[in-house]
């Protein structure tokens, strides 16, 4: 995990917390399944005046809505993301599922969106002539730079959005496509 003191971590349940607390020292938030309400909202962004916040949401559908509305409410949140693929266990699916390894990862790697500020950000056109939508291909292109950069799920419009928050230009996107086509 990046040197934060004593960092608060949002997770949407008791057993993430419980799983959390063995591995990292951090205070937590809980936002009780997939909702988020308004009095956690507004003590999350009361939090966020004096602590570094951490959102850790299951890879799931009402995951990323909790993480949405955390980021578009409270700026300059630090996001993890685990990797779907390593959050099941039986027939669950979240953070309180993945292994150590895997959550110790997702807080090593996580990333901090900042309002755009670039003078040339990125545009739809841009991700097309790239063939990151529309293309037979474009799904395994998008989960490339997701993993590249640890953004977790994204569709076309969200890997825009995300990749224009972490300032990216068209030349290093371009860099890690061509990277890989070796």
């Amino acid at each position: 995990m990046k040197s934060l003191k004593k960092p608060v971590i949002v997770v949407e349940g008791q057993s993430d917390v419980n799983k959390l607390r063995l591995l990292v020292d951090a205070d937590f938030v809980i936002t009780n399944g997939s909702e988020i309400s308004r009095e956690t909202l507004k003590y999350i962004e009361k939090l966020a005046l004096s602590r570094d916040i951490i959102i850790l949401t299951d890879p799931d559908y009402p995951g990323q809505r909790i993480r949405n509305i955390i980021n578009n409410a409270v700026k300059g949140c630090y996001n993890a993301y685990v990797d779907r693929s390593k959050s099941v266990k039986g027939h669950k699916l979240g953070v309180a599922e993945c292994e150590d390894e895997e959550i110790l990862r997702a807080l090593k790697d996580m990333i901090k969106y900042k309002e755009i500020d670039t003078p040339n950000p990125l545009t739809l056109s841009d991700l097309i002539d790239l063939g990151l939508s529309g293309q037979e291909d474009s799904f395994n292109k998008r989960l490339l730079l997701a993993e590249h950069y640890h953004l977790g799920p994204v569709n076309t419009k969200s890997l825009l959005n995300k990749l224009n928050m972490l300032n990216i230009s068209l030349e290093e996107v371009k860099g890690v496509l061509d990277e890989n086509r070796k």
